[in-house]
């Protein structure tokens, strides 16, 4: 009899066990991330939180600049986000009543990276643009290497260009953005218009151009430094090339969802991400300077890289443009 208890007994505690670390399992906070990154970036920074808050459950997901914000919008408070990562400056205007007023060092940002009177959204990244080629597709189709937009718009370039939509991307806003103001608005949708004649795909996201260039689709992507550096990292035959316009770029931040600041285990991530995880994303992947007083260097990565004009970057002045275009 006394063995019969001792043995119910054990069966019970062990019971009681898996119970308490199933129910601590299923109980486990959720932290949302929502992140327009590079899906290299995503996995660095999904990596570094689990790691260090192996108590939470963190979900990094990936979405388009303007799909996020579209999304964040439409679903106000009711957002499983909690925390913005990468929003395009771009699109941030329309959601900016989305975001916690959160207080941060302004001072160790670059002047020119804070968005609107410097709360909300925080800066993350300083993304440009260039010219990358596939070099072993240029030599086996004996394409011209291009030096200017308008060596583009050649024949021999049809189905070999891949370019990120603006409508959706705002890698892809940033380039039609900054012909426009090189050459003026006209002339830059009507070179686009052509240049269309020649597009393999317009990509839904920035990533696209890089993506077609390195499983061989496209010569020549019109795409992000910070991409085609990690995949030149890895072996990819690409090269990097800057027009006379210089290279277009667009700023990035980070925020808190409003009403998410309210929650400990939010902000505690929140500040590890501002602290720690996004300046190391720079030393490892997007060196372009943000910080004043912090500069990294990754391999192969531009130096001295010559940013072209992106004034008058407003929403409104977006919006107006995008409504015009028409592929």
């Amino acid at each position: 009899m006394n063995k019969r208890f001792t043995f119910i007994r054990y069966v019970l505690c062990a019971a009681f066990l898996i119970a308490s670390f199933t129910g601590c399992s299923k109980s486990a906070q959720k932290i949302t991330v929502f992140s327009s990154a590079e899906e290299y970036r995503n996995a660095y920074i999904a990596g570094a939180l689990r790691e260090k808050f192996p108590q939470y459950v963190i979900d990094v997901q990936y979405m388009p600049s303007g799909n996020q914000m579209a999304k964040l919008i439409a679903e106000g408070s009711s957002t499983a986000c909690d925390i913005s990562y990468d929003i395009d400056y771009g699109y941030a205007e329309k959601a900016w009543d989305c975001f916690a007023e959160i207080a941060y060092d302004t001072s160790k940002y670059l002047p020119d990276t804070l968005f609107r009177d410097g709360s909300r959204i925080e800066p993350d990244y300083r993304n440009g643009g260039c010219i990358i080629l596939n070099n072993k597709l240029i030599a086996e189709k004996k394409l011209s290497v291009p030096k200017a937009y308008g060596d583009l718009l050649a024949p021999e370039f049809k189905g070999f260009i891949s370019m990120p939509n603006p409508k959706s991307s705002g890698t892809g806003y940033m380039f039609l953005k900054s012909l426009v103001n090189a050459w003026g608005e006209e002339k830059a949708f009507a070179y686009f218009d052509d240049l269309a004649e020649n597009i393999l795909q317009f990509t839904s996201s920035g990533s696209g151009p890089v993506n077609a260039l390195v499983q061989g689709e496209a010569a020549v992507g019109l795409g992000m430094i910070a991409q085609a550096v990690e995949e030149i990292n890895k072996g990819a035959d690409l090269s990097i090339v800057f027009f006379d316009e210089g290279a277009p770029y667009c700023l990035y931040g980070m925020g808190v969802i409003k009403g998410k600041e309210t929650k400990p285990a939010v902000m505690e991530v929140y500040r590890y991400i501002e602290d720690t995880v996004s300046p190391k994303d720079k030393e490892r992947f997007v060196p372009e300077k943000i910080y004043t007083n912090r500069d990294f260097t990754v391999k192969n990565f531009p130096e001295r890289i010559p940013y072209a004009d992106m004034s008058g970057n407003t929403q409104e002045e977006k919006e107006r443009l995008l409504a015009k275009w028409q592929h």
